[in-house]
């Protein structure tokens, strides 16, 4: 009875059961991607791509209000604008892509902030910055739910030079066109998930759906179709217990989501198989061996 009780808003409230659907589209698309943003070193570059992304939702909010094709299609255009001039800023100067990419998601930040502030209002800015996930409507659910098909489907199609690229991107770029392939479509399907995950949590907090899963399943798992698997699997148990901690403690549905996430990779660290635990435990067997 006490479970039920606890589970009870997601048959009760139609916005719950909303949330819960926009969530598992993006546990299903952010998080596997973010094994590969994992694998690539790239975690922090995907951070400052989710911000690079909100002067063009300002843009957007500015033309047409808090609409959600507007302000997609605005975010996607400079999200794919920070990404594709923070590369070539580091292949025509002396700055390396970390450094040029930080440069441009301060102003990008700073540009979307202000944007937002001439003509919005405090919650305009806290709905763009920390999302909405209980507000999603018929048109943001379509749009989370076409772009985890369409990453499922250019993950599929570009498994293989992903995982090349992971390993040895230098050998693929020596026996493989797919090289700048993998390589800038990878980019665009990070761009979209970066988006869709701002409609629900926002810009600040966007990227939490492919960071902590993917590094949290690292500790349970080493493979990397269970490591895909088991990161959309804890994305979506995360985005469950957030959404029950923020109905029933009354709190901010997006940090608790996030603050679910995190818990899952603290828990996984200490006791994953590959965690802190188990890790002291085989060093205990092997000195005594």
């Amino acid at each position: 009875m006490a479970l039920l009780s606890i589970l009870s808003p997601l048959f009760e409230f139609g916005f719950m059961q909303r949330a819960l659907v926009g969530s598992l589209a993006l546990s299903l698309s952010a998080a596997p991607l973010g094994v590969f943003l994992m694998l690539r070193r790239m975690s922090l570059t995907g951070d400052a791509m989710a911000h690079g992304i909100l002067p063009g939702a300002a843009l957007g909010y500015l033309i047409a209000g808090l609409s959600v094709g507007a302000m997609t299609i605005g975010g996607i255009i400079a999200g794919l604008a920070v990404a594709v001039a923070s590369g070539l800023v580091a292949r025509s100067t002396v700055l390396r892509e970390d450094t040029s990419l930080a440069s441009f998601y301060l102003i990008s930040l700073a540009l979307g902030v202000l944007l937002v502030s001439t003509r919005g209002s405090n919650v305009d800015l806290l709905h763009v910055l920390f999302g909405t996930v209980l507000a999603l409507n018929d048109e943001a659910l379509w749009l989370l739910g076409g772009v985890a098909s369409v990453t499922l489907l250019g993950l599929a199609m570009l498994f293989r030079p992903l995982v090349l690229e992971c390993l040895d991107p230098g050998f693929l770029r020596s026996v493989s066109r797919w090289s700048p392939v993998a390589h800038y479509g990878f980019l665009a399907l990070l761009v979209l998930n970066l988006v869709a995950g701002f409609h629900a949590l926002g810009t600040l907090m966007a990227v939490g759906y492919m960071v902590l899963p993917a590094a949290a399943s690292r500790f349970w798992v080493r493979e990397i179709t269970p490591l895909l698997s088991l990161s959309a699997l804890l994305a979506f148990a995360g985005s469950l217990g957030g959404l029950l901690l923020s109905y029933h403690a009354d709190l901010p549905t997006g940090p608790a989501i996030v603050l679910c996430l995190g818990l899952i990779y603290l828990v996984s660290l200490v006791l994953g198989r590959q965690g802190l635990l188990c890790a002291r435990l085989r060093q205990t067997k092997h000195l005594r061996a």
